[in-house]
């Protein structure tokens, strides 16, 4: 097998191929809540969908997620908050539109949708498949070039629970470079 040498950019020679194959790694779909900053005037629920998330490690549990540099849960894990990952079910579908995109102003993207609390207060989806209450321990990335697009935080899983026994959503991007 040939290795694409990458170019001035330090981008693959053949982008289509590279695309094309990334965009075959399956992966879950998440929903991570969590609660904005204390300091912040809104102080609500906030959530966004995932799916680049990962176990990362036994002991202590680890997950791993990636997290686009813009996204509002960076600021929360940098004042060190806990979020949770709800883990989708096949019959969950529906709440891909509603958390995959960030919520506009005035919209409430847990409006109509049954939510339990955690011991910490952080929202989990009551009929998710399971939930993992995370609290971050490092992170690396997110600075653009080299260092990409996204931030992989590494954290240790704190409490969890599980809910209805389905299988679990899973995606395929047809595009493995965009969304």
């Amino acid at each position: 097998m040939t290795q694409p040498q990458p170019n001035a950019q330090n981008e693959p020679i053949d982008t289509e191929a590279t695309a094309a194959a990334l965009g075959r790694i399956p992966s879950g779909l998440f929903v991570v809540t969590w609660r904005a900053p204390e300091n912040d005037a809104d102080a609500t629920d906030r959530g966004m969908l995932a799916s680049w998330v990962m176990q990362g490690g036994f002991v202590p549990p680890l997950i791993t997620i990636a997290v686009g540099a813009s996204r509002d849960l960076l600021a929360a894990i940098d004042q060190c908050s806990p979020f949770v990952i709800n883990v989708l079910g096949e019959s969950q579908r529906s709440l891909v539109s509603r958390f995959g995109r960030p919520a506009g102003p005035g919209e409430n993207p847990f409006e109509g949708l049954r939510i339990e609390r955690t011991g910490t207060g952080i929202a989990v989806i009551a009929d998710a498949s399971a939930w993992l209450e995370c609290q971050a321990v490092t992170q690396a990335g997110g600075g653009g070039g080299q260092t990409g697009d996204h931030v992989i935080i590494l954290a240790r899983v704190v409490a969890a629970g599980t809910g209805p026994e389905e299988p679990p959503l899973v995606h395929v991007r047809k595009n493995g470079l965009r969304y």
